[in-house]
C-alpha cells in the first residue's frame, strides 16, 4: 500500500496543488484535549487537504469558499507557536479506512487547528488568505488570480544542474507547461537541451523531483488539440526509456511547435514516420484489422486516453441484445453504420429535425455529443471509480442512471431524445477481458429503485461472461458485414460527412462549439465568455479532427490478420540459406535439447544422457548418464560448466573439461521443463511442471545453489518456455505456460507486469524479436505479441504441429514442427521465406549461435544436425 494516499484526483478537475506542510491537526484550542492527528496539509488552489499519517483515518478537504476565517492563534491565547486556526462551515471526509467510497460531506461549523512542524505559520497564512480571497471571486477572475500566483511560482523556479544528467548541459528552451493525465494537470517547467527533455513539477506530487526524457529515445510524437486549442504534445518513447509516455500542454501553439520542430530536426532522431495513406492501404488490403485501424484513426484525430474530453470513440456495432446466440451472418444483428446514432430511430429523428428547422443560426441537430468525459466514465466507472468521484465532486451517479445493462443502454441510445453516445475502445479490447464491466473493487454504488444492488453490468443473453462479451463484439467488429460498411461510419466521425453540407445531408450536425476551428479562445477578451466556452467545450464533447475530405475507400474483403496499428513496416530483411555441415547420432532416445559452445555441441535426451561432440574433430568427447529419467534442457553457465534440467525435478551441473558432475539440487516439485542462463547477472532461470519459475544464483559454489534462490514466480499452469528482456537497467523474465498464457515478470520485485492468454493451446516455445515475442502453440498457431501492452499484432496458423521456435536476434524466426519440418519466417515482412524437412521426426530444439552463424537442430529421431547459415541477399 502506498504511504501517500493523496492524489490529484481528490481535487476538482484542473485544480492546482502547490505544496504541503508537515503538521499536526487538533480540534481544540488548548491543543491538549480532543483528537490529535499527525499528517501533512496540502495547499491547493481551491482547497486545503489534510492527509493523516494513520491511513485508517479519512483525509479531510476544506474548500476555501467554505471557510469563515483563517488566522494564526495569538501566543497570549495559546503558548504554542506556529498555529493556524481555520473555521469552516462545512468540510468533507475522503478515503476513510482507505476505502474508495463517495465523500462524506459534514454540514456543520467546525474549527481546525494546525501546528506546523517546520514551516512558518505566518508565511503559510499569507498564501492561504490569498487563495481565500480568490475563492470569493467569480470563476473567470478566480482562474486569473490563480494563474498569476502560478506564474509567480514558475518564475521563481530554477533548474538545479545537479538534477540533470550533465550539469554542463546548455538549456536551449524553457517553457511553462502542464503534464496531462485524465482529469489532472501537473504544472511545471520544461527545459530542453541538445540531448534531453526535462520536466520539473512545481509541486512535489510526482514520484521524482524531475522527469527526464532522452531525445534519442523518442520514437513517436503527436501534436494534440486540448480544449479546441492546438497546444498539446504527446510523446512516446522506446522501451528502454525510463519514461515511456508524457503528454505536455503549452501556453501557445508556437511554443508547442518550437519543441516539436526542434526534436524532429535532430540528425539522430528515432522518430517513426507514420503516413495515413500507407496505413489506409494496409487496412484496405486486410493487413490491418478494423480495430487497429480505428485505434490509429483516433490517435491521428487527437483522441487520447489521457484526455477524457477527447477519449477514443468506437461505434456501436451490434444491435441485438436479446437473442440467446449472436448470429454474425444475419443483417438484423448489426447497426446501420451509414447513420449517426441520433438518426437510427426514424420517429426520433423527425422530432429532432422539426426542432432543427425552427432553430436560429448556428443550428445543431443534437443537443448532446457521442463522446464526452461524463459519457466515457459512464462506461468506465467500475474500472476508474476515482475519476468519476473527481468529475462529480465526490459522488457517483444515481444508481438508476448508471451503466447497469448493455441492452438497456443501447435501447436508451435509440429512444432517448438526448442520448446519442457511441462506445469506447474497451468494448472491443480483448486484452483486458471486459474488466470494465465488473465491479472489481467491490464498491457500494447504491441500490436501484427495484431493490437491486448496482454491481456488475448485466450482459446480453448471448454473452456468458465479460470476456466472452468483448470477444464476440470484437468478432462482430472484424466480421464481413462491418468490414464492408465501416468506412461509412468513418466518413461520419473522421471524414467528409463530419461537417459542412455533407453533415447536414447525413443528419450529423452537433453544436458548433464542438468543431475544431469554430472558436478561437485566444480572440475572446471577455473572461466570463471565455470561461463559459471552456466549460462547455470540456463538458459537452468534441468532434475529432477531420482526417478525410473525400469518401473513404472501401475495404477489400478477405481474411483479416491482427496487426500493429501505429507503425509502418520497416524495410525488408533477407532470410538465410542453410548448408548441412554434420549429422550427429549419439543418443539412444529422442534428443530434447542441443546447444553450441565454440567448437562443441552439447545435447541431452530422454535417455538421461548428456553428450559433448567436438565439431573440429568430428567425434564425441564426453558422454555421461546423469539420471534414470529424461533430461529436458541444458545451458552453458560457465566456460566448461553445463546445467541440465531433468524430469526427476533436479538440475545437474556437469564440468565438461573434467568430465564429472560438480553438483545437483532439487529445483522444483515436478519435472524441470526449461532452463535459461543470464551471463550478465550470473543467474540461472528454471521453469517446471510445478507451475513455478525460479531464479538461482551461487551456481559456481558447490552445495550453495539452493541458498542462492533469488525469486519464485508462481503461475496457474505448467511452464513450457522462458525468455528474457531488459527495460533500461531492469531485467524481465517472460514465461509461457501450457495454458497458452504469457507473463512478463520484473525479477527485482517479483511482480507480474503484464499477463495475457495469447494462445488457446499449450505454448510450445517463444523467442524475442525486437521487443516482441513470437510464440508457437502445439495446435499450429503462432503469433507476435507486443510485450509492453500484450497486444497480439499478428497471428498465423500453419498446417502442422509447432514444437520449437528460435530467432536470430533480428527479424528472422525459425519454427520447428512435426515430421521434421523447419519453417523460416521474416517477421518484418510477415512472410514465410523457406520450408524444408530436415529431420525424420518432430523437431524438439533449435539453437542459433550468432558468433559462428550456425544453427543446431535436435529431433525425436535421435539426431542433432549442424547447419551453416548464409544470407540469401
Amino acid at each position: 500500500m502506498n504511504k501517500c494516499r493523496f492524489s490529484m484526483l481528490l481535487l476538482e478537475p484542473g485544480e492546482i496543488y502547490f505544496e504541503d506542510y508537515s503538521c499536526s491537526m487538533h480540534d481544540d484550542l488548548s491543543l491538549k484535549k480532543g483528537i490529535i492527528r499527525q499528517g501533512r496539509l496540502k495547499l491547493c488552489s481551491k482547497s486545503l487537504v489534510f492527509e493523516p499519517r494513520n491511513f485508517m483515518e479519512p483525509l479531510l478537504k476544506i474548500h476555501f469558499k467554505e471557510c469563515l476565517n483563517i488566522s494564526t492563534v495569538p501566543s497570549k491565547i495559546n503558548k504554542t507557536c506556529n498555529v493556524i486556526q481555520i473555521k469552516a462551515k462545512q468540510y468533507c471526509e475522503m478515503l476513510e479506512e482507505n476505502i474508495l467510497t463517495p465523500y462524506k460531506f459534514q454540514y456543520k461549523v467546525k474549527d481546525f487547528f494546525f501546528i506546523f512542524d517546520f514551516a512558518s505559520a505566518e508565511e503559510c497564512l499569507n498564501q492561504m488568505q490569498q487563495l481565500l480571497r480568490a475563492s470569493t471571486l467569480h470563476a473567470p477572475e478566480h482562474n486569473s488570480m490563480v494563474a498569476t500566483i502560478l506564474y509567480s511560482r514558475y518564475m521563481r523556479m530554477v533548474f538545479d544542474p545537479v538534477m540533470m544528467d550533465d550539469f554542463t548541459e546548455k538549456i536551449i528552451y524553457e517553457f511553462q507547461v502542464e503534464k496531462i493525465s485524465p482529469l489532472v494537470r501537473h504544472q511545471g517547467k520544461l527545459a530542453l537541451t541538445p540531448t534531453t527533455l526535462y520536466f520539473q513539477p512545481i509541486s512535489n506530487i510526482e514520484n521524482s523531483p524531475i522527469l527526464k526524457v532522452k531525445l534519442k529515445d523518442i520514437n513517436r510524437m503527436y501534436n494534440r488539440r486540448f480544449l479546441l486549442r492546438q497546444v498539446g504534445l504527446e510523446i512516446y518513447c522506446l522501451n528502454q526509456s525510463s519514461i515511456r509516455h508524457i503528454y505536455l500542454l503549452f501556453l501557445s501553439e508556437d511554443e508547442r511547435n518550437t519543441v516539436y520542430e526542434f526534436i524532429e530536426s535532430l540528425p539522430n532522431n528515432n522518430l517513426e514516420q507514420v503516413h495515413i495513406e500507407e496505413m489506409t492501404l494496409r487496412w484496405q488490403n486486410g493487413i490491418v484489422s478494423n480495430y487497429d485501424y480505428l485505434v490509429y484513426l483516433n490517435c491521428l484525430a487527437d483522441r487520447s486516453k489521457n484526455d477524457l474530453t477527447q477519449y477514443p470513440v468506437f461505434p456501436w456495432i451490434v444491435s441485438d441484445y436479446t437473442s440467446e446466440t449472436l448470429d454474425l451472418d444475419s443483417l438484423e444483428t448489426f447497426r446501420d453504420l451509414s447513420k449517426p446514432m441520433g438518426a437510427l430511430n426514424k420517429d426520433r429523428l423527425e422530432k429532432l429535425l422539426e426542432r432543427y428547422q425552427e432553430m436560429s443560426e448556428p443550428k445543431f441537430l443534437y443537443g448532446s455529443h457521442y463522446s464526452a468525459p461524463g459519457l466515457v466514465l459512464f462506461y468506465l466507472v467500475r474500472k476508474y471509480p476515482q475519476y468519476m468521484l473527481c468529475l462529480q465532486n465526490g459522488r457517483f451517479d444515481h444508481p438508476d442512471r448508471m451503466f447497469n445493462s448493455v441492452g438497456h443502454v443501447y435501447h436508451n441510445c435509440m429512444k432517448n431524445m438526448s442520448d446519442f453516445k457511441e462506445l469506447v475502445p474497451e468494448f472491443y479490447d480483448t486484452r483486458e477481458k471486459g474488466d470494465f464491466l465488473v465491479n472489481m473493487y467491490d464498491i457500494d454504488f447504491g441500490v436501484r429503485h427495484d431493490g437491486r444492488k448496482v454491481d456488475n453490468v448485466e450482459l446480453p443473453p448471448w454473452a456468458s461472461s465479460p470476456e466472452d462479451f468483448v470477444t464476440k463484439l470484437r468478432e462482430a467488429l472484424e466480421s464481413d458485414y462491418v468490414s464492408r460498411h465501416i468506412h461509412l461510419w468513418i466518413d461520419l466521425i473522421f471524414g467528409y460527412k463530419q461537417r459542412g453540407n455533407e453533415a447536414v445531408k447525413a443528419n450529423n450536425v452537433f453544436h458548433h462549439v464542438c468543431y475544431e476551428g469554430s472558436v478561437d479562445l485566444e480572440l475572446i477578451c471577455d473572461m466570463n465568455d471565455k470561461h463559459a466556452l471552456e466549460v462547455q467545450i470540456m463538458e459537452f464533447g468534441q468532434v475529432p479532427k477531420q482526417l478525410f475530405t473525400q469518401p473513404h475507400v472501401k475495404k477489400i474483403i478477405h481474411q483479416v490478420l491482427k496487426s500493429i496499428s501505429d507503425v509502418t513496416p520497416p524495410p525488408p530483411v533477407d532470410g538465410y540459406d542453410m548448408e548441412l555441415l554434420d549429422t550427429v547420432r549419439l543418443h539412444k532416445e529422442a534428443v530434447t535439447c542441443a546447444i553450441c559452445d565454440k567448437n562443441r555441441v552439447i545435447s541431452v535426451g530422454k535417455d538421461g544422457a548428456l553428450k559433448v561432440y567436438d565439431m573440429e574433430q568430428n567425434k564425441q568427447i564426453r558422454s555421461v548418464i546423469l539420471c534414470s529419467t529424461p533430461l529436458s534442457s541444458c545451458v552453458m553457465v560457465d566456460e566448461n560448466l553445463v546445467a541440465a534440467g531433468s524430469w526427476d525435478n533436479e538440475i545437474y551441473l556437469y564440468d565438461v573439461e573434467y568430465g564429472r558432475v560438480m553438483d545437483s539440487f532439487r529445483a522444483h516439485d515436478d519435472s524441470v521443463s526449461c532452463l535459461m542462463w543470464l551471463p550478465q547477472e550470473r543467474l540461472l532461470v528454471s521453469g517446471g511442471w510445478d507451475a513455478v519459475v525460479r531464479v538461482w544464483g551461487n551456481l559456481g559454489n558447490t552445495g550453495q545453489a539452493l541458498r542462492g534462490l533469488k525469486a519464485e514466480l508462481d503461475h496457474d499452469g505448467n511452464i513450457t518456455t522462458i525468455a528474457h528482456r531488459y527495460r533500461g537497467d531492469k531485467l524481465d523474465v517472460i514465461s509461457g505456460t501450457v495454458d497458452g498464457e504469457v507473463v512478463v515478470w520484473e525479477v527485482s520485485t517479483g511482480a507480474a507486469l503484464v499477463r495475457a492468454r495469447t494462445l488457446s493451446a499449450p505454448l510450445a516455445a517463444c523467442t524475442l524479436t525486437h521487443e516482441r515475442t513470437v510464440c508457437a502453440a502445439r495446435d499450429g498457431l503462432f503469433n507476435v505479441t507486443d510485450l509492453n501492452v500484450m497486444n497480439v499484432i499478428f497471428e498465423k496458423r500453419v498446417s502442422t504441429t509447432l514444437t520449437a521456435v528460435r530467432g536470430d536476434g533480428g527479424h528472422v524466426v525459425w519454427l520447428g514442427a512435426a515430421a521434421g519440418a523447419l519453417l523460416q519466417w521474416n517477421m518484418e515482412t510477415v512472410t514465410q521465406t523457406d520450408e524444408r524437412t530436415i529431420h525424420e521426426d518432430e523437431i524438439e530444439s533449435i539453437y542459433f549461435d550468432k558468433s559462428s552463424n550456425r544453427l543446431i537442430t535436435a529431433s525425436k529421431d535421435r539426431s542433432v544436425k549442424i547447419w551453416r547459415l548464409s544470407s540469401d541477399c
